[in-house]
Formats: structure tokens, C-alpha cells, sequence
């Protein structure tokens, strides 16, 4: 993005916020990369309305860090959806709640995944917002803001890695009915600190949510089916008149967000599942998933569109059952698995349940019809269903058939059995709803609202343009109250570090001669030894003489020889990968006590050691610093890359650090890790630089980011890298335990910081 689109888009901005300056480039070249030009517009007018309501800057930064990833996840009308519900709470007595809202909305996203599941979502908020907000008796004037809401907002993401949007609501539903006129209960119930607020949660917490096992799914369908899918949960609770069903189309497979495992009764040849005393199995939620996904699965790779305008209302539910069934036919012919759960999973129809004199039984005869396919022990006697059953198992035994040739036998099969009765209000319902069946939209094409299905294809968005700063990266954060973590809770953004004069560095490697001559004579100890001599091997590549000769005289001699004559060889090279990572905060300016230098000057001497020494080893290494402004801002910079010599350009770019800001330690120990991990290396290690414990600007509690730093270790540490920490801090035995465990060293005396810290690699190393 060049100087002139910048500019142009900043125009659109109306906010006079100095902060903004320096995030708005990021933010709008990850918008433009993701939003089409309209959403871009859309984007900018939202954050201008944000800005006038008078809460600061943070609202501002997140929606505008936040937004792009979740407008291109479920669709750019989410973006008016957020910033017209900011400007609702910004107009009642919520307005200090709007942070904490805007907070959840990328958890909100990721866990709920339909712009649909999202504006339930909203709707929720707000009505919590305005049902616990209270008045003054007599004087409508007063008003209080909600005690529930702020704590509630609090606990979303994890309430939503709990329970399904419907739980969700359910629980909101009994806090806001039992604590509404108490107001410290009520913050109690929301911030899940009262034994009953986390007894409904329990209670809530039931069924399998499809969000915990989409990837388990995915991988289901891409094994089976060979395609990949885009899935859009739906709340089936959510409204009661009107009870949603599955369907696919051009967006997406529309999904129940949570299935709950269910009793069926054990079909007549067997079921799969856990079998009961009452004759039934359990059916779990992810098989009922699974059922529902082969299923639709089916439908994309065996029907056909037919046009809905030639079939009455009755055929066409008839062409959906038949059509249901030859898909499943063909599905269990190529996986047979699949019987045994569908069958599982169908109701079982009785014959003689409906009475055609009393009640439309168009439904039960279909059901039964769709039951007899599917079960050749179906039991029934009825003529006409028997009589179909025959013709569609022949019209199969020719091939895969289509959906026209199913459609005829479907108008044949209403044709003879079709009543006056069928007319009748009073439908019988009772079995007759096959669950993991999808509504069978993509069927039809309706010739009245179109001649074409051609749709218009979206607008293509623009390329990004080569840039030197790159979009921020999204981490995590551990928070120990809640033992949970706050998702893509932080903004990292990372970049180049600018140069200065390598020969700054070069005088510093000077000054300390005397100190490299000695670490040298280290280093040559250290040295790999590419090959080593292995003797007294029974095979090997080539043969010991010496032993060979030994052997020889002991077998002249009369005496058992030894076999062991060969020798091998093996390589004895280091492979080691590391990273040294350098804390860049404002204490580094300080001149410790006894010294003449400050930290940051003793930093650079050491860091020009250690990498000098690494380099004459021949290990991998980088170097990269970091320093924050609090968790919008946690700043990467990359001093030396894995790929680059320690030559002009890496010593230039150390020669320009500069210090200042705050030591969020966490996010940088795990964007430093992304980087590690990838190195193809027996040993990696992560060396951290650091004066002081982790804190930051935006935080109150000194063990938050203490916890997560630690959490943020144990990471690390799974992933097999190897995290050691170099205090400076003559007081950090009081905290650094508690980090990094017994993997730190603590340098009282700082001036010995550039003898000390190419020794301790070297130690670490060897």
C-alpha cells in the first residue's frame, strides 16, 4: 500500500485520537487484505462512530485490530451489527462496559462461526444490558448501569468453550430472573463465583459442541467424501415456533451448534452403541454429527436439480424422501458402516399409528416408506409401500439412477395412496421427523423467482502491496483466576529493526579482545569433531590394523582372537538452534549501582560477544528484542535472522536498539517459539535477556502476567525448546522461580554481564 491510499484511507477516518497514528497503518492493510472495497468503507464509518462516543481510545483499537478478521470470517455484516451495538450500550448507562463487549466479539466469532449465532449473541448482551439496569424509584431519571454485564462479558469466552448458545442464554435467563433486585449477588452469579451460578452452568453444560470437534469433522469428511467443507452453526434452541433444520448451499453446510446424546431403540438387527436394559443404544453427539454430515455429503455428490414449479406440494415432500433415501442407498453401498447409525437414528413408524379418517397421514406413510428402504425387517404389510420399496430396490439394482427417475416413482407413489383426509390440518407428526436429514433446499430450482441459478460473483478484493511492517499477529494470555486462556488477547506486531553504525559493535568486540582471546580457547574444545573413530566394532567400514594384527598373533598363538577388527565412523557436529531474545523496556536506560554504563549498553557488549562466539561455533542463532505498550501493542524486532551472517547488517541493527516501554514477556516468548520450532534442529534453546519481572501499563495484578509468562514456558517446553533466563535483577530470586523454575541465572554483578553471558552459553551447549 503505497503513501497516497494510506492517506486516502485515513481521510475516511474522522477521529482526531493521536494514538492512532501509529496503528492505523497495520490495521487498514490487514483490512484491505480481507474486506472487499464496500467492507472497507463500512469498516472505516464504524470506527468513526466508535470514535465519537466519548469512551477513548481502546474501543477504538480493538474494533479496528479486531473487526477485519471477523467480518472476512462470517460475513462484512457483522460490521455494522458491532459498531451500531456499541453505539446502543454508548447511549444508555452501559457505556463502560463497550471494552469489555468488543473484547469478546473474536472469541464470539470463532466459537459461534455464523454471523446468525453472532447477532443471538448480541441480542443477549443487550438484553441483559437493559433488563439489569436499574432506576431509582419515583425518579426514571437515575439510572444505574447494569452490575451484571461488565462481569459476564468477562466470562464469555469461557462460557462459550462451556456451553452452547442456547446454555448460554439459558443461564443468563436464571441470573438475571433470581438476582435482578440483588445487585452484589447478581455480580457474584455472572462472574461465576456463587455455588449456584456454577451449578447451572453445570447444569447447561450438556451435548457435544460442533465447534470442539469442527477439525475432527473435517478431517471425517475430506477421509470419506474427498472435499473439503465450509460449516455455519445454528442454535436449534434458540427459537421454538420455528425449529431450524440442516441444509446446504453456496455458503456453507448449515450445522445445530451442539447435539446432545440420545436413547434410541435397538433396531431389529442390531445397533451400534452401548446397548441398555431397556433394549436401546446410545446414539453420542459426534456420530449424530457424522450421520448428518455423510448425509449431506450424499446429496453434493449424487442429486440432481429438478424444477420445483412442476410438482404439487405433496410430491415434492415425496421426491425429498425418496431422494433421501436413494443418497443414503448409494452412500451405504460405497461405506456400509453407515447403516448401522442411520438405522439407529430413524424413527421407527408403526403401522396403524394414524388414522386417515381422523388426520392427514401424508407424513406417516413417507416415513414408513423411507423406514422400509432403509430396513429390509421393516415388518409392514401395507400394499402400496411394499409395492415402492420393490420398485425403487429395482430401479437401484440398474445403476446409481437420478433424481428424475426418483421423482417419477415418488408422483406414483402419491398417485395411488393419496386421501381426501391428507388435506386435513391435523397432521400426525408423531415419528415421522428424521433428524440428521437436511430440508433438501438445493433440490429445487423455482423458474418464478429466476431463469438462471447464475449468482454475481464477488467483487475481487485488491492485493496487498509489498509493505515493511506486517499485519499484527493474535496471542493468547493465560489468566490464573479463571485457569483459562483470554483468546487472541494480544496484539503483536513485528518488524525490522532499523541500523546504525555496525562499527559501534566492532569497538565493543575490540574493548573486550582480551576476553575473546580466552572464550576462544573455549570454543576450541567445543568445536565439533565431524568424525570420530568408533574401534572394536564386529562391522564397520573399514578395518582396525592394529587390532586386525593383535587378533592375528592371538589366533597364530593358539588363543581365542578378538572378532572386534573394524571400526566405523560417526559425525560428532553440534545441531543446535537458538534464539536470544532481548527485553528492549524503559529500565534498561538505568545505570545500576557501581557502574558507568547502562544496561542497555552492557546488553549490546554482551549480545556482540555471545553472537560473535556462536558464530565461530557455526550454531544457528538469531536474535530478535521486544517491548510493549500494553496489550495493543507488544512490540517484536528482528535483530538477527537464522538465514543471515553476523556481519555489517546484524551488527548495525544491534548497534540501534533503543529502550523503552513496558516487558510483556509472555506474547514474545511464543512468537519467538513460532519461529524456533520451525528450525530443523537436535537442540533448541531460548535464551531471554531480561532486567526485571514481566509487567505492562494495562495491568494491576503483578502475578497476571507472571502466570502467563510461566504458562507461556510450559509451552514452549512441550513443544521440545529448551527456555533459560538471564536476570539482571539483583531482587529477582523473589520472582524468577516462579517463571522459568530452575532455569535462570541471576547476574548481581552487571558489569560482568559480557564475561558472563558467552560462557553460560557455551555451558548450556556443551
Amino acid at each position: 500500500m503505497n503513501e497516497d491510499d494510506l492517506k486516502a484511507f485515513r481521510k475516511q477516518l474522522v477521529c482526531n485520537f493521536g494514538q492512532l497514528e501509529d496503528v492505523f497503518p497495520d490495521c487498514i492493510t490487514e483490512a484491505v487484505a480481507l474486506l472487499s472495497p464496500q467492507g472497507v468503507r463500512d469498516y472505516l464509518d464504524g470506527a468513526s462512530l466508535i470514535c465519537r462516543i466519548g469512551q477513548g481510545f481502546e474501543p477504538v483499537l480493538i474494533y479496528l485490530e479486531e473487526m477485519p478478521q471477523v467480518a472476512s470470517q462470517l460475513g462484512e455484516g457483522t460490521l455494522e451489527l458491532v459498531y451500531r451495538t456499541v453505539w446502543r450500550l454508548s447511549r444508555g448507562t452501559n457505556g463502560k462496559a463497550i471494552p469489555n463487549f468488543l473484547q469478546t466479539i473474536a472469541e464470539a466469532a470463532r466459537r459461534l462461526g455464523s454471523e446468525e449465532l453472532l447477532e443471538h449473541y448480541v441480542d443477549l448482551v443487550m438484553g441483559l444490558a437493559n433488563r439489569t439496569s436499574t432506576s431509582i424509584h419515583g425518579n426514571q431519571n437515575a439510572t444505574f448501569p447494569s452490575p451484571g454485564l461488565p462481569p459476564f462479558l468477562d466470562q464469555a469466552p469461557f462460557l462459550f468453550s462451556q456451553l452452547s448458545l442456547e446454555g448460554m442464554k439459558n443461564w443468563v435467563e436464571y441470573g438475571i430472573h433470581n438476582y435482578n433486585g440483588h445487585p452484589e449477588r447478581q455480580k457474584d452469579y455472572f462472574s461465576l463465583q456463587s455455588a449456584d451460578s456454577r451449578a447451572i452452568l453445570q447444569r447447561e453444560r450438556r451435548g457435544t459442541l460442533f465447534m470442539d470437534h469442527e477439525r475432527k469433522l473435517d478431517l471425517y469428511m475430506k477421509a470419506l467424501w474427498k472435499a473439503k467443507f465450509h460449516y455455519v452453526p445454528y442454535a436449534e434452541g434458540w427459537d421454538e415456533l420455528r425449529k431450524p433444520m440442516p441444509y446446504y448451499d453456496h455458503l456453507g453446510i448449515r450445522v445445530p451448534d451442539v447435539y446432545e446424546d440420545i436413547r434410541v431403540p435397538s433396531p431389529s438387527n442390531g445397533g451400534e452403541g452401548k446397548r441398555l436394559p431397556a433394549g436401546e443404544i446410545v446414539i453420542s453427539g459426534i456420530d449424530r454429527f457424522r450421520a448428518l454430515l455423510a448425509h449431506v455429503a450424499a446429496h453434493q455428490r449424487w442429486s440432481q436439480k429438478i424444477i420445483v414449479d412442476n410438482f404439487s406440494p405433496f410430491q415434492r415432500v415425496a421426491i425429498e424422501v425418496l431422494e433421501d433415501s436413494r443418497v443414503e442407498y448409494l452412500a451405504i453401498r460405497e461405506y456400509p458402516g453407515l447403516h448401522r447409525i442411520w438405522l439407529a437414528l430413524h424413527p421407527y413408524p408403526e403401522e396403524g399409528a394414524c388414522d386417515p379418517e381422523r388426520e392427514s397421514c401424508i407424513r406417516h406413510r413417507l416415513a414408513m416408506l423411507s423406514y422400509a428402504i432403509l430396513n429390509p425387517e421393516h415388518g409392514y404389510k401395507n400394499e402400496h409401500v411394499l409395492e415402492c420399496v420393490q420398485r425403487f430396490h429395482e430401479l437401484m439394482a440398474q445403476g446409481e439412477s437420478n433424481t428424475q427417475e426418483i421423482a417419477s416413482l415418488a408422483v406414483s407413489f402419491i398417485a395411488r395412496t393419496r386421501r381426501q383426509q391428507d388435506l386435513s390440518a391435523n397432521v400426525y407428526f408423531t415419528d415421522t421427523r428424521v433428524t440428521y436429514r437436511d430440508d433438501n433446499r438445493h433440490l429445487w430450482i423455482y423458474i418464478e423467482d429466476s431463469d438462471d441459478e447464475d449468482f454475481p460473483e464477488r467483487e475481487a478484493k485488491p492485493q496487498m502491496e509489498d509493505t515493511d511492517k506486517l499485519p499484527p499477529r493474535h496471542y493468547p494470555e493465560w489468566d490464573y483466576q479463571t485457569k483459562t486462556y483470554r483468546p487472541d488477547w494480544v496484539s503483536l506486531y513485528e518488524s525490522l529493526h532499523p541500523a546504525g553504525d555496525p562499527m559501534r559493535i566492532d569497538a565493543l568486540l575490540s574493548k573486550h579482545e582480551q576476553l575473546a582471546k580466552r572464550l576462544k580457547q573455549v570454543m576450541d574444545l567445543l568445536k565439533p569433531q565431524h568424525f570420530v573413530r568408533v574401534r572394536y566394532q564386529e562391522e564397520g567400514s573399514e578395518l582396525d590394523l592394529d587390532v586386525a594384527i593383535r587378533s592375528l598373533i592371538d589366533l597364530k598363538a593358539g588363543s581365542q582372537p578378538d572378532p572386534r577388527i573394524n571400526m566405523s565412523h560417526r559425525n560428532d557436529g553440534r545441531d543446535i538452534a537458538v534464539m536470544l531474545l532481548l527485553d528492549l523496556s524503559q529500565s534498561l536506560n538505568e545505570i545500576p549501582d557501581g557502574c558507568t554504563q547502562t544496561l542497555l549498553e552492557l546488553s549490546q557488549e554482551a549480545v556482540a560477544l555471545m553472537a560473535w562466539a556462536v558464530e565461530q561455533l557455526g550454531d544457528e542463532f538469531a536474535i530478535a528484542g521486544f517491548s510493549s505498550n500494553s496489550r495493543h501493542e507488544v512490540r517484536y524486532q528482528h535483530i538477527k535472522g537464522y538465514s543471515e551472517r553476523w556481519d555489517d547488517t546484524a551488527k548495525g541493527r544491534l548497534a540501534a536498539i533503543k529502550a523503552g516501554y513496558s516487558t510483556r514477556m509472555g506474547a514474545a516468548l511464543r512468537h519467538a517459539a513460532h519461529y524456533l520450532k520451525a528450525r530443523k534442529a537436535d537442540k533448541k534453546l531460548l535464551l531471554v535477556l531480561t532486567d526485571g519481572e514481566p509487567s505492562d501499563i494495562d495491568v494491576s495484578d503483578q502475578q497476571l502476567l507472571i502466570r502467563d509468562t510461566h504458562k507461556a514456558v510450559q509451552e514452549l517446553d512441550q513443544q521440545g525448546i529448551y527456555t533459560y533466563c538471564i536476570n539482571l535483577d539483583p531482587n529477582a530470586d523473589d520472582y524468577v522461580k516462579d517463571i522459568f523454575g530452575h532455569q535462570y541465572s541471576v547476574i548481581d554483578r552487571v558489569e560482568r554481564l559480557p564475561e558472563k553471558l558467552p560462557k553460560l552459553f557455551m555451558s548450556l551447549t556443551r
